[in-house]
């Protein structure tokens, strides 16, 4: 019998290739058949962004502004080749960007953590958020190359008609480079409302991550807003969870990571967030297990998606007829999370229960050994793997997920296991 929702809708992007077709499977056999909740629809699919000029995602961003809750599928952000292989009207701009660019936030990453996978960093024991300030910086930044000698200046004109400020930057004494770079309370202000937000929902501490002791203007900026509406906002429902709030230089601030065993949220700037997630995501073992989460400052609008792509390769293969051995799970958090946070909205824990026992569900069928070619492959290395099978494909794991879901929410404690091969290593049978 189905959870019913009993709230409001979730507004669901559509997205495109293989992680397409994962996510219909995920959307029929794992959630609607457990779970009355209206869908609101759109398709973000590179064809469909083409047909109405990219309207459709302006319009799924703005649904999501008023209905607070949004899971979203993998999608292309075109280039030159996919220009020509879809025949576009232009080079659309990537989907995130435009639906962060209307909603704000921040974009928070998680690993997904199956106790079978190895990682790269043992002590890792439990999950590590990171959050990034994506916006300013040096990704809006104006750089340039002098190939002569001169001053380089930064002039400020106020708006109000007052004096110029100027600041003499170098005096250069032959050719060399230069850069301006800005950031706005506005946009600082939101990125730490969206962590704090976070860290409490997590009940995990906060550390935010700066070199105010070199760029004591600009980082020292960061440093003091964060500060002012943790003591005028937060501080009290910290203390009451048992967690903190602290700013740490980024440098000791990575040393800490590493000999960390996780649980906690790590606020960075917007290069250091850049680097860090990709350092997280493969410390903790792949990309396949990382969640993706857009929180906004306003603490109740979310959009959860999968961190990876759309996996064009096993796109091409199943095209061809092949089988391919796509991993589902990040695809199935995206739905997981988004209806946690509806049931939150909505103060409906069947809802929240559900979504849980699902995340739970995913976890124990890859650590009972039923997983994807590239979660075997970080174990047993793929040239280790062989295969016995060559009929199945990607909808063998999701069904396994599928069949593990309903024995469990029938009562069985455990997942199934069907005992049916696809792939052998000592003993070890792996789900294509």
């Amino acid at each position: 019998e189905g959870f019913n929702s009993s709230g409001g809708p979730v507004v669901e992007m559509d997205g495109d290739e293989m992680t397409r077709i994962i996510w219909e499977f995920i959307k029929e056999k794992l959630i609607l058949s457990n779970v009355d909740v209206e869908l609101k629809y759109f398709d973000l699919g590179l064809p469909y962004r083409d047909q109405t000029n990219d309207q459709v995602t302006i319009d799924s961003a703005l649904a999501t502004k008023k209905y607070h809750v949004a899971v979203k599928c993998a999608t292309i952000t075109p280039d030159e080749a996919r220009v020509e292989e879809f025949s576009l009207k232009k080079m659309w701009k990537s989907p995130n960007g435009t639906i962060r660019n209307i909603l704000g936030g921040t974009v928070f990453r998680e690993p997904i953590i199956c106790k079978n996978i190895p990682r790269l960093v043992p002590g890792w024991t439990q999950p590590i958020t990171i959050g990034r300030h994506a916006f300013g910086d040096q990704y809006r930044a104006t750089d340039f190359v002098v190939n002569q000698p001169g001053k380089f200046k930064i002039i400020f004109s106020p708006a109000d008609g007052s004096a110029n400020k100027e600041w003499e930057v170098f005096d250069f004494p032959a050719g060399g480079c230069g850069m301006g770079m800005y950031n706005t309370d506005e946009s600082i202000t939101g990125f730490a409302h969206s962590c704090f937000q976070y860290a409490i929902a997590k009940k995990w501490p906060l550390y935010m991550s700066t070199k105010n002791t070199i760029l004591k203007a600009y980082d020292g900026r960061f440093k003091d807003i964060f500060q002012d509406i943790f003591e005028k906002n937060y501080k009290p429902e910290f203390d009451k969870l048992k967690i903190w709030y602290e700013h740490r230089l980024i440098d000791d601030m990575v040393a800490q990571v590493l000999k960390s065993s996780g649980a906690f949220v790590w606020a960075c700037k917007n290069y250091d967030g850049d680097v860090q997630s990709d350092i997280l995501a493969q410390g903790f073992g792949s990309l396949g297990l990382m969640t993706s989460v857009l929180v906004c400052p306003d603490g109740k609008t979310i959009e959860a998606e999968a961190a990876h792509g759309t996996v064009t390769r096993h796109y091409r293969e199943h095209q061809k007829g092949r089988p391919t051995s796509t991993n589902p799970i990040a695809s199935i958090f995206a739905w997981t999370r988004g209806l946690e946070h509806r049931g939150k909205l909505d103060g409906n824990p069947d809802l929240m229960k559900f979504s849980q026992t699902l995340e739970r569900v995913c976890v124990e069928t890859v650590e009972s050994g039923t997983m994807t070619k590239d979660l075997a492959g970080c174990i047993h290395g793929l040239s280790n793997l062989v295969f016995i099978h060559e009929a199945m494909h990607t909808s063998a794991s999701d069904w396994m997920l599928f069949l593990s879901l309903k024995a469990v929410l029938s009562g069985n404690k455990k997942c199934l296991n069907t005992g049916q091969p696809f792939l052998f290593f000592k003993n070890t049978f792996v789900f294509l």
